[in-house]
């Protein structure tokens, strides 16, 4: 999705989000952002370890 924007249109973006946000709320938003990354990764860790867990269940039931 993000592929394709290079190193101008990332400039562009925080130059935009400087300018509609000012200086000093960009940190605030960078670490709200940041915070809700962390609580994604970890949500989906703990998903794939559960449904990993089920398969090695359920494979462990029918070699029984």
């Amino acid at each position: 999705m993000f592929s394709n924007i290079g190193v101008p249109g990332l400039i562009l973006i925080l130059v935009l989000a400087l300018i509609i946000f000012g200086p000093k709320k960009l940190p605030e938003i960078g670490r709200a952002f940041g915070q809700t990354l962390k609580e994604f990764k970890k949500s989906t860790r703990e998903l794939t370890e559960d449904v990993m867990e089920d398969i090695k269940e359920e494979k462990e039931k029918l070699s029984k």
